[in-house]
């Protein structure tokens, strides 16, 4: 029977579900119920609770920061918060106290009953890890009492170099151990899932030293069968491989087939992806820890490439090579200045490309990542008002890449900030031009008149090239400049032919013309009448 602790401020809402739910049937004792969190929190503290139904609103101590109580102190608690319309969203934020269930007032009997049978599966399962936890740690403490421990404590110590090499050769030759090769080579293993690339739970920290025991014994099982070397298993969970030979051409084919099959051992029996990186061959034991620091350097590639590699540094030396990416640089910000979408995506994916052929180790990718984010930043520097926002956006954005446990996460969080930056300057960029045409159309307005407006002389006074004023004024318009300006002399043109007496070669003067035959074949053009023909039609 699983215990369940009802907190609520309002005895006749515990009541009737004390009395509407059958609590035996369901699996479940009513251990008892409170009417704060300040009481229920004492209450966990003296009885065994599995899950506890909470209200959000309550005095002293809400159902929120009962929540985070029991999510720091007590993991293993199950939640359930119910709550009325109004507190519904913000009790969805207890998401980060793990809570398992929300429901919302007035609740039934039966909701209540079916939301208590998914909360007992999960009891149960949790119940069944732990089982499985405790057979596991059993079968490692076991383990740790052979002298299977005692050997990987020997060969480790050997290829770290942490004790006199002759020591450990001897500890070794005493255990049956002869290491009398030509070459020799150390492999590292390390499961992905408990690896840097993923966030690990506390059951998953748990576990990770239990399957990297069944990682040893897969291992030792293959390379034992090659007659390769020996396995043992290091300190940190991961497992390493002596391999020795007195023919290294034709091991180099020998080693990547023992890597294959136990990456495809281990995934066929735990469904689990291993990386194996192997370093560079060394002639004598005194130099192994050469051969290990080599591969444990190569392991810390799989944050470029990703996990389930092989790394053998005997077939494959091409990491750390530097590149620039200048010529890169400058076509993504000329793209995203242009508003040019595809274009920028493509230089994007041609730098990530590029990276990942580069085969450098993490802090050196992020550097990369930081030149294309100090670009992008830049580029918003130039046109945001407000440059310490735009700085310190930027730093939080180059905290937040870093802190990503993959290159793959790391440049999606850069793909996002171009997007960004591209939006905004694709915004900027359309309510300046805007403003620029209507400046354009007010000074026209106001010096129409004058026979020598012109195109160059507007731009000059609005500061931008003829290229980019044409293209903006006939976006915002409808209209060419010259289009725009004509109108605008024809219009005045005609008032002054309706209301003054004024002689054409006067009305051409006054808007803008100075050859008066040219204002009247313009003027035509425009109306379809003559200038004379016009003013008598209009002045009857």
């Amino acid at each position: 029977m699983y215990r369940v602790l009802l907190v609520d401020d309002e005895i006749l809402v515990r009541d009737a579900i004390k009395a509407r739910i059958d609590w035996n049937s369901l699996g479940y004792e009513l251990a008892g119920d409170c009417q704060n969190g300040k009481e229920a929190i004492e209450f966990v503290q003296n009885h065994p609770v599995d899950v506890v139904l909470t209200d959000i609103c309550m005095p002293y101590v809400d159902g929120m920061e009962l929540s985070r109580f029991l999510h720091v102190n007590y993991p293993e608690i199950l939640i359930i918060i119910f709550s009325g319309f109004g507190e519904f969203e913000y009790a969805k934020k207890a998401i980060q106290y793990h809570v398992s269930e929300y429901l919302l007032k007035p609740i039934t009997a039966v909701e209540l009953s079916e939301v208590l049978l998914n909360m007992k599966k999960k009891l149960e399962s949790a119940k069944q890890e732990e089982q499985k936890m405790k057979r596991l740690t059993k079968a490692s403490q076991e383990y740790r009492k052979n002298e299977q421990m005692i050997r990987s404590q020997a060969i480790s110590s050997l290829v770290t170099c942490v004790k006199n090499p002759e020591k450990c050769v001897h500890d070794l030759e005493a255990m049956g151990i002869v290491l009398d090769a030509s070459y020799y080579r150390v492999a590292v293993l390390s499961i992905d899932l408990y690896s840097e690339l993923h966030e690990q739970s506390t059951m998953q920290r748990q576990e990770s030293a239990l399957m990297a025991f069944v990682v040893y014994n897969i291992s030792d099982e293959i390379v034992s069968g090659y007659q390769a070397g020996i396995a043992y298993q290091e300190n940190n969970n991961r497992t390493g491989i002596l391999l020795q030979t007195n023919r290294p051409k034709e091991f180099l084919q020998t080693v990547q087939n023992i890597c294959t099959e136990i990456q495809e051992k281990i995934y066929e029996t735990m469904k689990l992806h291993v990386s194996i990186a192997v370093g560079n061959y060394v002639k004598n034991t005194e130099e192994l820890h050469l051969s290990y620091d080599s591969a444990s350097e190569a392991l810390s590639y799989r944050y470029l490439l990703g996990g389930s590699q092989i790394f053998d540094l005997e077939i494959d030396n091409s990491f750390e090579n530097e590149i620039s990416l200048y010529n890169e640089l400058f076509e993504l910000a000329d793209a995203v200045r242009k508003g040019q979408r595809k274009v920028r995506d493509k230089i994007l994916e041609e730098i990530r490309v590029k990276i990942v052929a580069s085969r450098v180790n993490k802090s050196r990718a992020c550097l990369y990542l930081q030149q294309v984010v100090r670009t992008l930043g830049d580029l918003m520097d130039k046109v945001h008002s407000d440059t310490d926002q735009v700085r310190e956006e930027r730093s939080q954005l180059l905290s937040k890449m870093s802190e990503q446990r993959t290159f793959a996460q790391a440049f999606e969080v850069v793909c996002g900030y171009a997007e960004k930056v591209g939006m905004y300057l694709e915004l900027e960029n359309s309510s300046s031009g805007k403003r620029q045409a209507m400046e354009a159309v007010d000074y026209i307005r106001e010096n129409y008149a004058d026979p020598n407006l012109n195109l160059s002389g507007i731009c000059m006074h609005l500061g931008i090239s003829t290229s980019y004023f044409s293209s903006v004024f006939k976006e915002e318009t409808g209209e060419t400049f010259m289009e725009f300006l004509i109108r605008t002399r024809m219009e005045k043109a005609r008032e002054l032919l309706e209301h003054t007496s004024l002689k054409n070669y006067e009305i051409a003067e006054r808007v803008g013309f100075a050859d008066p035959h040219y204002f009247g074949i313009s003027f035509k053009k425009m109306t379809g009448q003559t200038p004379t023909e016009y003013a008598k039609r209009k002045r009857q």
